[in-house]
């Protein structure tokens, strides 16, 4: 059994920049993938958005065009941690973020999508608050 733990959320300003983590217990997650989710905050009742993915096996990532160039995501293998760094910032990033991980996406070729159905595992979530 995964279990996921994130940290980093907070309240920031427009052009500023955070960092998420998400820690992975319970497997090392070595040729998984992993991802990150959000939810925007003021539509409480929509689907998550994935905005960005990572193969654990060879560090491959892809993100959507709204953060490609602002969000990093990367992996610390030592912390079995996931991150998300977040730049320029704006409110439309605000959002609740998850992190997901899934043991059986990727194993076989190594390509992770960013489809919520496909992740088994889960963190808490995190809130994201861009104030202009």
């Amino acid at each position: 059994q995964v279990r996921l733990e994130q940290s980093g959320g907070a309240s920031v300003q427009t052009g500023k920049s955070l960092k998420l983590s998400c820690a992975a217990h319970g497997d090392t997650l070595n040729r998984n993938c992993m991802a990150w989710f959000r939810r925007p905050l003021e539509s409480p009742g929509m689907s998550r958005e994935g905005i960005a993915t990572i193969y654990t096996g060879d560090r491959s990532t892809y993100y959507v065009d709204s953060v490609k160039g602002r969000f990093t995501i990367s992996r610390d293998d030592a912390e079995n941690t996931v991150y998300l760094q977040m730049d320029s910032l704006n409110p439309e990033d605000s959002a609740m973020y998850y992190c997901a991980a899934d043991t059986g996406m990727g194993q076989n070729d190594g390509s992770c999508y960013l489809r919520s159905y496909l992740y088994k595992y889960w963190g808490q979530g995190t809130q994201v608050t861009v104030a202009t």
